[in-house]
């Protein structure tokens, strides 16, 4: 039988499964945390906005994952062995950009820079660069709002070119020492292939157009002169970038000698090109026009995709329905998710963490009263409005719509009555909201949401969430299958890129079809809870726009007021 391998970096770990391309059956699966700083992310205690990881992590999670999941496929299926794996798909975290040198070596590898956090790789959830992401926004503005447009009208601190360029005027020895900087989903495939050196690296689609303003239709990344005027440094790094990007379907190459023997598999094998988490959790989600796939975890994701071609193919006979461009949201990329459709990315820049925050920071009632498990027991005996409590879900800035990493979060309604557990359901609800918030700007603009898939740990394990989600949205939540969507996108990627005369598939339409399902458990709305949140969502979005819109005009006074009425009535 063919399987794949996928390859999930997650932000504090790496999991690889294995799959069997036929029909989906994860046969074996293992998880490497990442050893480096807390939970596998170097910190600032002086500094929020630093988020740091070590390279080295990765590498080593390759050859812990990959052999301890060979080991479980083994022992559950009899007859399994290693070279029977035709392909490996890999998605990471992103923009998570790494400095390295003419060889492709991460600076933090080398002695000189083994100690500085800036040498490291640059995690997605680091936000250093906030001011160069202003400076990028208002020059993008004024010279190339074309670049902008795309991504959705404000350039973000998570991504591309706000870190370097924090790093060019902060520590220009690390920029200076860096022949260029690589995605960490560009690198890892490229380090498997032995493709890593620059003038063969491979840069994917997805990282580049959602986070480095790449379109072919102005001929790549930003120009050169653009670049330039924030930085002549900078400029000059754009010749080291490819005019060309690839998609998932395509390979980065195939697996090396050297790690084959590392890995104990076939040397030769296809490695498909890298792709940020989230678009491949969509993918193994099963993700199709009218599906929003939800990939909730520290953060969340949420992805669509368009039917239709990039606009320079379009003529007036095509009967092409109008993408708009989208304010907010984190870029229209043609072929970032699936080939021959706009991949359309949004999300919230934090979810899980907020809970983990009020939990390990906050520790109401201690480790045992206070953990989540038994905050989410209590918050299910509430009802909605009974706390009196609003918040708003910015602790770690605002993603979409208002791409502003400089908000935080705000907790509002509180008395001396006021429980943990309110607190712990106030701020899954906040979460539910900016969910809502999302849905609407893709509807404004015309792109239509039939349904909703949820992927992730979360959807995973907490019935209360997804219940609130679907009571907030007024829309029913399905779960993926698969509890490791983004890996199983990843080796749906790997058969893809094996292709059918290998025992993978052509398209991913055929890959999806036979590896990809829905649980049966869903969630739908309960019409008492539903009222209930339209009314606390009136109020969630006052605030948004009061706290995130610079000339908000509107007026506040009633807000407390209301959530005490609210509150009365739910007695």
């Amino acid at each position: 039988m063919p399987y794949t391998i996928g390859l999930d970096y997650g932000t504090n770990s790496v999991r690889c499964l294995i799959v069997d391309v036929t029909n989906g059956d994860e046969l074996g699966t293992a998880v490497y945390e990442y050893e480096t700083g807390e939970a596998g992310i170097i910190l600032d205690p002086a500094d929020h906005n630093l988020a740091r990881q070590n390279p080295a992590d990765y590498l080593k999670g390759v050859e812990v994952a990959v052999k301890a999941a060979i080991t479980e496929a083994k022992d559950a299926v009899k007859g399994f062995e290693s070279n029977q794996i035709i392909g490996i798909g890999i998605d990471t975290t992103g923009s998570t950009p790494i400095p390295v040198d003419k060889n492709g070596t991460p600076l933090n590898m080398l002695d000189e820079f083994k100690d500085n956090p800036n040498a490291h790789a640059w995690l997605w959830k680091d936000h250093t660069g906030h001011a160069e992401a202003a400076e990028i926004t208002v020059l993008a503005e004024k010279e190339h709002p074309e670049y902008l447009a795309k991504c959705g009208g404000t350039y973000s601190s998570e991504w591309f070119f706000s870190k370097i360029l924090h790093c060019l005027r902060t520590d220009p020895k690390v920029f200076d020492a860096a022949y260029t900087w690589a995605e960490h989903a560009d690198w890892l495939p490229a380090v498997l292939t032995g493709t890593q050196t620059p003038d063969r690296l491979k840069r994917c689609r997805c990282a580049a157009g959602h986070k480095a303003m790449f379109n072919d239709d102005w001929g790549g990344y930003p120009e050169e002169k653009f670049l330039s005027k924030l930085d002549p440094k900078l400029g000059k790094l754009r010749k080291t970038l490819s005019d060309r990007t690839y998609a998932v379907d395509q390979t980065a190459g195939q697996l090396t000698d050297k790690w084959a023997a590392k890995l104990d598999l076939p040397s030769s094998i296809p490695v498909a090109m890298g792709a940020f988490d989230a678009h491949l959790g969509a993918v193994g989600s099963g993700i199709a026009p009218g599906t929003l796939v939800k990939i909730i975890g520290t953060s969340t994701c949420d992805m669509l995709v368009w039917h239709g071609l990039p606009a320079r193919e379009i003529t007036a006979k095509m009967a092409v329905p109008h993408l708009a461009d989208i304010p907010g949201i984190c870029g229209i990329v043609d072929g970032s998710i699936l080939p021959d459709y706009f991949g359309l990315e949004a999300g919230q820049s934090a979810v899980g963490d907020i809970f983990n925050w009020f939990v390990n920071y906050i520790q109401p009632g201690g480790p045992e009263a206070g953990s989540h498990e038994a905050l989410t027991k209590k918050a299910a005996k509430l009802r909605p409005g009974q706390s009196g409590l609003l918040a708003l879900d910015w602790n770690n800035g605002n993603r979409t719509v208002l791409v502003d990493q400089r908000l935080t979060g705000l907790l509002l309604g509180q008395t001396l009555h006021t429980r943990p557990e309110e607190i712990y359901r106030a701020l899954i609800e906040a979460t539910a909201f900016g969910a809502l918030t999302i849905i609407n700007r893709f509807e404004e603009y015309g792109v239509k949401v039939s349904q909703v898939i949820n992927c992730g740990g979360i959807a995973e394990k907490n019935p209360l969430l997804m219940q609130i989600y679907a009571d907030a949205t007024g829309r029913e939540m399905k779960i993926s299958r698969s509890a490791q969507s983004c890996a199983l996108g990843a080796c749906i990627a790997g058969s893809v890129v094996a292709g059918k005369a290998s025992g993978g598939h052509d398209s991913f339409a055929d890959a999806q079809a036979a590896m990809c399902g829905i649980k049966d458990v869903t969630y739908k709305p309960i019409a008492e809870n539903a009222e209930v949140y339209q009314q606390l969502y009136a109020l969630y979005k006052q605030l948004h726009d009061a706290f995130g819109i610079q000339d908000f005009s509107g007026k506040l006074a009633n807000v407390m007021k209301e959530l005490l009425n609210i509150k009365d009535k739910s007695a």
